[in-house]
C-alpha cells in the first residue's frame, strides 16, 4: 500500500466514523444501558437488544434473524457474558452482510472485459441520485477511469441542469437532449458515444416517478432495450439510490423499484444525518441485494465503496 492510499484510507475511515456517529451513539449507548448491571445475556437483555435494533431501522425480520442467531450462540455457550455481546452482534451482522455480498467492493473498481461498463442509476427525486452520480463520476475519474454521463431524467428540467452542473464540476462529458426528450434516445446516444470514444464507465440518470409504476417500468425496459442495440449486455449494473435517513420508507422504495426493474446494487445516501444507519443492514438482508456505496457526508470523497467490516467496526466502536 502506497503512502497516498494509506492516508486516503485512514481519512476515509475517519469520515466513516464521523458519518455513522448518530447511529453509533444511538445504538451503542442503548446497548450499554441494556446490559448495565447484568453479567449474562438473558431473555431481558435479548428483548432490549431486539427493541434497539428495530428502532435503529434494522427492520423486524432482520432483527429477529439476528436475535435468533445470538440465542443459539447463548444456548451453545452457557457462560456467555454481556461483555461479549457486542463482539457477537458484530460477527452476526457482518455474516448477514456477507451472505448478501454487501461490502465486497474494492475501491472504485470495474469488472474486466466490460467496456464501456454501463450503470443505470434509479431512485426517487430527493434521495441524492444526481449528487451520487456526480460523486461516482469524480471517484471513477480519481482512479483514472474515463467517464461519460447521460441525462436521461428528462421529466424535470432541474434534473438535466443539475447533472450538467456536476459534469462541469467534475470535468467529465455529458450527453443531454434537454427536458422533454425521449429518455431512451438519450441513453442510446450516451452508450453509442461511449463506444465510439472508448469510455470506461457510463452513468445514466433516470426519472423516478413511483406514483406511476407502469410508466416507470415501461420507460426503464425501453431504455434497456435501446442500449442493448449498442452494448448487448447493458446495463451491467442497475444501481438504486436510497436515502438512509428515511428509514423504513427507503425499504418501501426498494420494494417498489424491485417490482419495476432488476436492481442489482444499492447506494445508501445521507447516513451522516441520521441515527437510522441500521437500515443498511435491513435492506441488504431483506432484498438480498448488495450495498455497493454509502454516502457519509457532503464531500466528493464521502461517497465510499461499502466495506462491511469497516462499517460494522465503526458502528460498534466506543
Amino acid at each position: 500500500m502506497g503512502l497516498f492510499s494509506f492516508f486516503s484510507s485512514k481519512e476515509q475511515k475517519q469520515d466513516l466514523d464521523k458519518g455513522l456517529e448518530k447511529t453509533r451513539t444511538s445504538v451503542f449507548n442503548k446497548i450499554t444501558k441494556a446490559v448495565a448491571g447484568k453479567s449474562t445475556v438473558d431473555e431481558e437483555v435479548l428483548d432490549d437488544l431486539e427493541e434497539i435494533l428495530v428502532t435503529s431501522d434494522v427492520g423486524v425480520e432482520t432483527t429477529l434473524k439476528i436475535i435468533d442467531r445470538i440465542e443459539k450462540r447463548v444456548a451453545r455457550d452457557k457462560y456467555l457474558g454481556t461483555s461479549e455481546l457486542n463482539r457477537i452482534l458484530k460477527e452476526e451482522i457482518e455474516s448477514l452482510l456477507e451472505e448478501n455480498n454487501s461490502g465486497d467492493g474494492v475501491e472504485f473498481d470495474l469488472p474486466t472485459g466490460k467496456k464501456p461498463y454501463v450503470i443505470l442509476v434509479v431512485g426517487v427525486n430527493g434521495v441524492g441520485k444526481t449528487t451520487t452520480i456526480g460523486k461516482l463520476a469524480y471517484n471513477f475519474k480519481r482512479v483514472n477511469k474515463s467517464v461519460l454521463l447521460g441525462a436521461a431524467d428528462t421529466f424535470r428540467a432541474a434534473a438535466v441542469d443539475q447533472l450538467t452542473i456536476w459534469s462541469k464540476r467534475v470535468d467529465v462529458p455529458i450527453v443531454s437532449q434537454g427536458m422533454g426528450a425521449d429518455p431512451a434516445s438519450v441513453a442510446f446516444d450516451t452508450v453509442k458515444a461511449a463506444v465510439a470514444k472508448d469510455v470506461d464507465v457510463v452513468l445514466i440518470d433516470t426519472a423516478g416517478r413511483l406514483h406511476n409504476k407502469i410508466n416507470l417500468m415501461n420507460e426503464l425496459s425501453k431504455i434497456k432495450r435501446v442500449m442493448q442495440k449498442v452494448v448487448p449486455d447493458a446495463p451491467h449494473e442497475i444501481l438504486l439510490v436510497l436515502d438512509a435517513s428515511t428509514g423504513q420508507n427507503a425499504v418501501e422504495q426498494a420494494r417498489q423499484f424491485l417490482a419495476a426493474t432488476e436492481v442489482n446494487a444499492l447506494a445508501l445516501t445521507k447516513l451522516d444525518g441520521t441515527a437510522k444507519g441500521g437500515v443498511v443492514i435491513g435492506i441488504s438482508d431483506q432484498f438480498k441485494i448488495p450495498v455497493k456505496y454509502i454516502g457519509v457526508g457532503e464531500k466528493m470523497e464521502d461517497l465510499q465503496v461499502f466495506d462491511r467490516k469497516e462499517f460494522v467496526e465503526s458502528l460498534f466502536s466506543e
